[in-house]
């Protein structure tokens, strides 16, 4: 389905109480194949492009990302939706992060996947790395390049296989837009930081880490929670950044259980 202004794409699966999924910066919709059918008997699963990303509008460059607050926000009016759980991973945590600090009303309880309050020097050098090699233009020089802090070393060593046909995916699908609208929403967050005022987030929150996450460490996580009063942290072991592919059963018994 899709909301024309502001040019959202957006897919309801299930019945139940409202959750929606917040896409990671390289997600889309269709990266949430494998969650959905172990989510959506016990949610109304909400997924949806933010704008530069899949099927949704693009957007100007030189936009800061919470204008994807924004979005969310006219969409669940859209939906008649008064009062949702949100997860988000990485990106999306962030902006989940942005609608519960807008918008608290419109938030009920959040799960926060491998998400950052802050943009440090080492993440944004990081993203100066994905800017670059998405600059490139190409599928496999991209994931060559941009993927391998994602993973964990035991899911890299284990998965080859399976990262390699999507390093395939990326060289066949990923077009000169796509890199375009990456560069972009890259580019949103670089000044992000909201340390100073993550303590006023005070709806109960499920905050998700990754032992092996080199992008949002465990340790930063843990400080996140204790700002956040009414918080709770689990580190997953054994996963990195992809911890939502890594690890799609135990992600998704977080979630239900946490919220159910």
């Amino acid at each position: 389905m899709f909301l024309e202004n502001p040019g959202i794409y957006y897919e309801i699966h299930g019945e139940g109480a409202p959750l929606v999924l917040l896409n990671g910066i390289m997600m889309n919709t269709l990266s949430w194949a494998e969650h959905i059918p172990l989510l959506k008997d016990h949610f109304q699963v909400i997924v949806y492009d933010m704008r530069d990303q899949g099927q949704s509008a693009r957007l100007e460059e030189g936009y800061d990302i919470s204008i994807h607050g924004e979005d969310l926000k006219n969409l669940l009016d859209h939906l008649n939706i008064e009062r949702t759980d949100l997860f988000g991973v990485s990106y999306g945590g962030q902006v989940a992060m942005i609608a519960a600090l807008k918008h608290p009303e419109m938030v009920n309880r959040l799960v926060l996947a491998n998400t950052a309050a802050h943009v440090d020097q080492y993440l944004r050098s990081m993203g100066d790395m994905w800017r670059r090699a998405a600059g490139l233009y190409d599928g496999e020089a991209f994931f060559d390049l941009a993927l391998i802090p994602i993973y964990s070393r035991k899911f890299y060593n284990e998965h080859y296989d399976w990262l390699h046909a999507r390093r395939q995916v990326f060289k066949e699908y990923l077009t000169r837009e796509w890199f375009d609208a990456f560069i972009r929403l890259a580019s949103s967050n670089t000044h992000w930081d909201i340390r100073n005022e993550i303590s006023n987030i005070r709806h109960p929150s499920l905050l998700i880490a990754a032992q092996e996450d080199i992008i949002t460490p465990h340790e930063q996580m843990t400080w996140m929670s204790r700002e956040m009063a009414n918080s709770r942290i689990v580190c997953i072991p054994e996963a990195g950044h992809g911890a939502i592919l890594e690890k799609i059963d135990t992600i998704c018994s977080l979630i239900k259980g946490f919220l159910k």
